[in-house]
C-alpha cells in the first residue's frame, strides 16, 4: 500500500472543479447566476465553439472592488454568507465561493470589472488557478468574464465533451430556464456571432414564454397565482393545456425562489395532477415560479444547487397537486378538428405577431404543423375584427390574452346548452355526433363512458358511499410473496370500495365482492394487474399517498366501460351525456384521451369551397 500524503493545492482545485464544473454550460450558468445575484439588470452571453472555446458574460451589476479580486477566486471565498447560520435562510443563486476558483482552476480567465465608486476599472488575468495580472483599465460599470479553452489543462475530460454544437445546445436550454426565471432582467445570447435569444426584461413573464415556446404554447396557458394558508408557500406562473404536452420532461420548468431546480417530488405533484387528462407516458408544459420561506429549504445538498431538501414535503406536494388540478378542471378543454393548414388569414396574424417581436434578430420558435396532424387546441388567436368586436362587450381592463383566446361563449356539456343539444347519430359503433351551436361535436363513447365510471368510484371513495356486488363462486387468486405482501399493504383500500378478501389457504385468497360495476368483468386479471401498479406507484413514492392510490384503483373502471364498435341506443347516449355534465373533467378520460372533439361549421364549408 502507497504512503498517504496530502494534495497540492493544484490537484485539490483541479478536483473540485470536476464537482461543480462539467461542461461549458456549467460555466454560464454559475457566471449568469453570479450576475444576476450582483443586481444585474442587463447579462450579455457570447460563445464560440459550444463554449468550449470562448466565452463571454457581460453584466451591468454591482462589479468587484480591486482589492477583493485575487480573494474572489480562491475556494470558498464568498460574499453571499458569513457563517453556516447564514446557510439556512440563504436567498442568492449562488453562496458556496466554488465557481470562480473551479472555472480558473481548468481554464483561462480574464475579468475586466468596475464599482460605481471607482473612477478606474480593473483587468485580472489567471489561468490554470495561477495569477497572471492585476490592473487597472478604463472600463464601463460592472462585469465582464472571458473563459477560454476550458479545460485545456485536463485533456482527459476535454474527450467527454460532446459536439460544439451539442454543447452550445446545452448552453441555449440553461439560459432559456434562466430567463425565465427572472423575467426583470434582460437576458442576450449571441451564438456564434449570431444572436439567439434577446429579453427585455419587462417582469411580464408571458412575453418571454412567448419569445422562447412561440405563439402556439401562448395560446393554449393558463394562468395559475395561489398561496398556502397553513405554511410560507405561494406560487404563479402558468401551465399549458393537455394539448401541448410533450414525450419527456423538457417543457416542466419550475423553480423556487427564483432557483431553477429539480425535484422528484415537486415532478410527481405535477404529473399527477395531469394525470387524469394526459395520454401515459405524456409530459405537461408549465413555468411555475415557487415561492418558500427559507426556513423550509435545505439547498446546501449537491455541488451544483439543483436539487434541495424541503420540510414538510407532503403538505407541499398536496398544495401544487390540488392547484393545478383545480386550475385544469374549471377550463372547458374540448379539442378542435381543423381540416386544413393555417389559412393565409392566420399566417398574417403570426407575421404580424413577429414583427411585433422588436426585442430580438431571432425568428420565433414555430413547432411545425405535419400534415396529418388535424387535432390542436380550441383556443386560436383571433383577427383583428373579431377582437374589435369583442371588446365592444367588455372593459378596458378584460382585453388580455385569455379573453381573446376563448373560442367558445357557451359550453357544450352546461345545462342550458343541453336543451339545445341535436343528436344525430352514431357512426362506427363508436362515435356518436351531436349538433350544438354552429359546431359538431364527436363524443367517443368508450372514453366518455370511462370517465363517467371512474367519478362514480372516486365520488364512493370521498364519500364512503359504495356498493357491493356478491361473486359466486368466488374468484379465487393464487398469490407470489410479493404479490401477497402487497395485498396484505393495500388491502384496506380495496375494502374501502367494495372487495371482500379473505384468506383460502396456503397462498390463496378469495374474492368474494367486488364493486358493482365490476361484475361482469374478468376480477381476476384486473385485481392482479392493480395489484402490480400499486407495488411500482409506492417503489416510485417511497410512500404511500391515499390519494393516489386510490385514483389507481378507481381506474379500473374502464375495465367495464361500454366498448368501442358497441351499439349503444339513443337513450343510452343522451343519458351519458347528462352524466358527463355532472363531472369536474369531463373533457378526459382517466388515461388522459379526449372524450370530446368539435369540428366548426366554418371548418367544414373551407372543407366543400362554400367559403375560402
Amino acid at each position: 500500500m502507497s504512503n498517504i500524503h496530502v494534495l497540492d493545492q493544484n490537484t485539490i482545485n483541479q478536483i473540485a472543479a470536476g464537482e461543480v464544473i462539467e461542461r461549458p454550460a456549467s460555466v454560464v450558468k454559475e457566471l449568469l447566476e453570479n450576475a444576476i445575484d450582483a443586481k444585474a439588470t442587463a447579462v450579455t452571453i457570447e460563445i464560440k465553439e459550444g463554449g468550449i472555446s470562448f466565452i463571454r458574460i457581460t453584466d451591468n451589476g454591482c462589479g468587484i472592488a480591486k482589492e477583493e479580486i485575487p480573494l474572489a477566486f480562491l475556494r470558498h471565498s464568498t460574499s453571499k454568507i458569513r457563517s453556516v447560520e447564514d446557510l439556512m435562510v440563504v436567498s442568492s443563486l449562488g453562496f458556496r465561493g466554488e465557481a470562480l476558483s473551479s472555472i480558473a482552476a481548468i481554464s483561462q480567465v480574464e475579468l475586466i470589472t468596475k464599482v460605481p465608486s471607482s473612477l478606474n476599472g480593473s483587468r485580472y488575468c489567471i489561468e490554470g488557478g495561477a495569477e497572471k495580472s492585476l490592473e487597472e483599465i478604463g472600463c464601463p460599470e460592472g462585469t465582464t468574464f472571458l473563459v477560454r479553452n476550458l479545460f485545456y489543462n485536463t485533456p482527459a475530460r476535454r474527450k467527454f465533451l460532446k459536439t460544439a454544437q451539442t454543447e452550445a445546445g446545452y448552453i441555449s436550454d440553461i439560459i432559456e430556464k434562466i430567463a425565465l426565471s427572472h423575467p426583470e432582467v434582460s437576458i442576450r445570447f449571441i451564438n456564434n456571432n449570431q444572436s439567439r435569444l434577446h429579453t427585455s426584461g419587462n417582469h411580464n413573464l408571458k412575453d418571454i414564454i412567448y419569445h422562447i415556446y412561440g405563439r402556439d404554447i401562448v395560446a393554449s396557458l393558463l394562468s395559475i397565482d395561489a398561496s398556502m394558508k397553513t405554511e410560507a408557500v405561494s406560487v404563479h406562473g402558468f401551465i399549458g393545456k393537455p394539448v401541448i404536452s410533450r414525450g419527456n420532461r423538457g417543457y416542466e420548468n419550475y423553480y423556487i425562489n427564483g432557483r431553477y431546480i429539480k425535484s422528484s417530488m415537486i415532478s410527481r405533484a405535477i404529473e399527477e395532477a395531469y394525470q387524469s387528462f394526459l395520454m401515459q407516458h405524456k409530459y405537461p408544459f408549465t413555468v411555475l415560479h415557487i415561492q418558500i420561506d427559507t426556513k423550509l429549504l435545505d439547498i446546501n445538498v449537491h455541488p451544483t444547487k439543483m436539487d434541495l431538501r424541503i420540510r414538510n414535503a407532503e403538505e407541499v406536494y398536496t398544495f401544487l397537486y390540488e392547484t393545478i388540478f383545480h386550475a385544469l378542471s374549471e377550463k372547458e378543454l374540448i379539442t378542435e378538428v381543423t381540416l386544413e393548414k393555417r389559412t393565409k388569414r392566420e399566417e398574417k396574424v403570426r407575421n404580424s405577431a413577429e414583427k411585433e417581436n422588436k426585442y430580438s434578430s431571432e425568428p420565433i420558435k414555430q413547432t411545425p404543423i405535419k400534415k396529418e396532424q388535424i387535432i390542436r387546441e380550441t383556443a386560436i388567436y383571433k383577427t383583428e375584427n373579431e377582437q374589435q368586436k369583442k371588446s365592444a362587450n367588455h372593459t378596458k381592463n378584460s382585453t388580455d390574452a385569455e379573453k381573446q383566446l376563448d373560442l367558445f361563449d357557451g359550453h357544450l356539456l352546461s345545462k342550458e346548452a343541453r336543451e339545445q343539444h341535436r343528436i344525430i347519430g352514431q357512426v362506427f359503433g363508436t362515435y356518436w355526433l351531436v349538433e350544438y351551436q354552429n359546431q359538431l361535436f364527436l363524443i367517443d363513447q368508450h372514453a366518455a363512458h370511462e370517465k363517467v365510471l371512474y367519478e362514480k368510484i372516486m365520488t364512493a371513495l370521498q364519500t364512503q358511499e359504495y356498493m357491493s356486488q356478491m361473486v359466486n363462486p368466488p374468484v379465487i387468486l393464487t398469490l407470489s410473496m410479493r404479490e401477497e405482501e402487497l395485498l396484505v399493504r393495500f388491502r384496506s383500500y380495496f375494502e374501502k370500495i367494495g372487495f371482500e378478501i379473505e384468506y383460502f389457504g396456503g397462498k390463496e385468497y378469495a374474492i368474494r365482492a367486488v364493486p358493482d360495476n365490476l361484475l361482469g368483468v374478468a376480477q381476476k386479471e384486473v385485481f392482479l394487474e392493480l395489484l402490480d401498479k400499486l407495488g411500482e406507484e409506492a417503489a416510485l413514492q417511497g410512500a404511500e399517498n391515499t390519494q393516489i392510490i386510490y385514483e389507481k384503483v378507481a381506474s379500473m373502471s374502464c375495465k367495464a366501460a361500454v366498448k368501442g364498435n358497441q351499439q349503444f341506443s339513443e337513450q343510452e347516449a343522451r343519458a351519458l351525456i347528462d352524466a358527463l355534465m355532472e363531472l369536474e373533467n369531463p373533457y378526459y378520460c382517466p388515461h388522459g384521451r379526449p372524450t370530446i372533439v368539435v369540428m366548426s361549421r366554418h371548418e367544414i364549408e373551407k372543407k366543400f369551397k362554400r367559403i375560402l
